[in-house]
C-alpha cells in the first residue's frame, strides 16, 4: 500500500506528455515534441572545457552539501552584477537543479495547513511541491487579457491568516510574461504589510528576455529579508541535464535548506559545479546568440499561429513558450473527438496532429495550452502546419 503522500501527488504534466510522445515515437509515429522546456542548443564550449578541466583536476569526491566555496562566491558576484543583490556565501545553497532548491525551501518553511499563493499560470511543480509539504495551494487567476499578470488587489484579496508563502516566476513558465519593476513594487507594497509572508522569486529564465529589464523582488529593501531568490543554469546556458540550481536567501533559511539537503541528496554533482563557475562568471554576451535565436523563433511561431482561427495569442516578453487561449474550440467535435477542455485539446493535437504540447490545466489556466519554441525553425514550421491542418 503506497503512502497518502505519493497518492496525493499528481504526475508532472510536462514529463507525462513527453513520455507519451516518446512512447508514440518508439512505435514509429513521427511526433514533433513541443512539450518540454529544453533548449535545443549544445552547452557552450567554454562551459564544457571547464568540466573537462575539472575531470582532469580529479574533482571526484563528495562536494560540500551547499556547494563549493568558490562557486558560491561566483554566485554572489552574479547576484550583485546582474540583480543588484548583496548575498554572502553563507546565504547561498547550490542544489540539484532549481526544482530541488524550491523543494528544499517548501520543506523547511511550510507546515501542514499553511497556504501558498500561486499567481496563475504557475510552473507545474509549485503546487505539487506545496502538496508534498502538506500545505494548501491558493491559486490567483489571470488570463491572456491581462497578459497573465495578477493585480495588487487580487494579491491582497487572496491573503488569509494562514498565508505563509507566495511564489512568483518572471520571466514566467508557461506564459513568457515578465513583471516590470513598477508592477513588482506595487505587489510588494501589499506584501510589506504582512511581515509573516515569505516570497519565492523564481528567476530561472532571467537571461531569456527580449528587451524588458529584469527586476528581482529581493531588490526591494523592505522585502529582502523574506525573499528567497531561485536561479540556475539549465535554461540560459543549455545545461538542463547538468542539474545545478541555487538560492540566495536569509541566512537562517539557507542553513535550514542545507540541513534538509544534507539528509536527502547531499551536495550536487562536483563536475557540474565546476562548470557552473564558468557559466555564472561569463558575461551575458556569451549566451546572447541563443537569446537572439529564441527571439526569432518567437516571431516565427507567433506569425504562424496567428493564421489559425480560434487561437488567442499575446506576445511573450521572455522564456521560450507561447500560451495561447484555445477555449474557442471547447465544445466542438473534430475528427470524431469532442474537445471539452485544454486536456482534450492537447491530446487531440498529439493524436491527430502528432505534435506534443502541454495542457494549461497543469499550470492553473484551463483555457490555454503551452507550446515550447525551444525547437528548430523547421520543426516549428512543420508542427504549426500539422496543427493548422488538424484544426481546419
Amino acid at each position: 500500500m503506497l503512502s497518502d503522500r505519493i497518492n496525493s501527488l499528481p504526475a508532472s504534466a510536462t514529463l507525462t506528455m513527453a513520455s507519451k510522445a516518446r512512447e508514440l515515437k518508439s512505435q514509429g509515429v513521427d511526433i514533433i515534441g513541443l512539450s518540454l522546456g529544453e533548449p535545443d542548443f549544445n552547452t557552450p564550449e567554454f562551459i564544457k572545457e571547464a568540466a573537462i578541466q575539472a575531470v582532469k583536476d580529479n574533482y571526484n569526491s563528495y562536494s560540500p552539501v551547499d556547494g563549493y566555496a568558490d562557486l558560491k562566491e561566483a554566485i554572489c558576484n552574479k547576484f550583485k552584477r546582474d540583480n543588484g543583490l548583496d548575498y554572502k556565501p553563507s546565504q547561498v545553497v547550490v542544489s540539484n537543479g532549481a526544482k530541488q532548491s524550491i523543494a528544499n525551501l517548501c520543506m523547511v518553511l511550510l507546515n501542514p495547513g499553511d497556504e501558498v499563493l500561486l499567481p496563475a499560470p504557475y510552473w507545474v511543480s509549485y503546487s505539487a511541491i506545496a502538496t508534498l509539504a502538506e500545505a494548501k495551494s491558493i491559486i490567483i487567476p489571470s488570463s491572456i487579457d491581462t497578459d497573465f499578470k495578477i493585480t495588487p488587489e487580487q494579491l491582497k484579496a487572496a491573503i488569509t491568516p494562514k498565508t505563509k508563502l507566495v511564489m512568483f516566476n518572471s520571466p514566467n513558465n508557461p506564459s513568457g510574461t515578465i513583471y516590470t519593476e513598477a508592477e513588482y513594487r506595487a505587489l510588494g507594497k501589499v506584501l510589506e504589510k504582512y511581515p509573516d509572508i515569505y516570497i519565492l522569486s523564481d528567476e530561472i529564465y532571467e537571461l531569456i528576455n527580449y528587451g524588458k529589464p529584469h527586476f528581482s523582488i529581493a531588490a526591494i529593501p523592505e522585502l529582502y529579508n523574506r525573499t528567497i531568490t531561485v536561479n540556475g543554469v539549465a535554461k540560459a546556458f543549455a545545461m538542463t541535464g547538468w542539474r545545478i540550481g541555487y538560492i540566495g536567501a536569509p541566512e537562517w533559511i539557507a542553513k535550514a535548506c542545507n540541513k534538509m539537503q544534507g539528509q536527502i541528496t547531499s551536495g550536487a554533482n562536483c563536475i557540474a559545479q565546476r562548470a557552473t563557475i564558468a557559466a555564472v562568471n561569463a558575461p551575458v554576451s556569451e549566451v546572447q546568440y541563443m537569446v537572439d535565436e529564441f527571439k526569432s523563433r518567437r516571431t516565427l511561431i507567433l506569425n504562424l499561429l496567428s493564421e489559425i482561427p480560434g487561437l488567442k495569442l499575446n506576445e511573450p516578453d521572455g522564456a521560450f513558450y507561447v500560451f495561447p487561449d484555445v477555449s474557442a474550440y471547447f465544445g466542438k467535435t473534430m475528427k470524431g473527438k469532442t474537445i471539452n477542455d485544454a486536456n482534450d485539446f492537447a491530446l487531440f493535437l498529439l493524436e491527430k496532429a502528432n505534435v506534443a504540447t502541454v495542457t494549461g490545466d497543469a499550470f492553473g489556466n484551463p483555457d490555454c495550452i503551452r507550446i515550447s519554441y525551444a525547437a528548430s525553425a523547421e520543426n516549428i514550421k512543420e508542427a504549426v502546419k500539422r496543427i493548422a491542418n488538424a484544426l481546419a
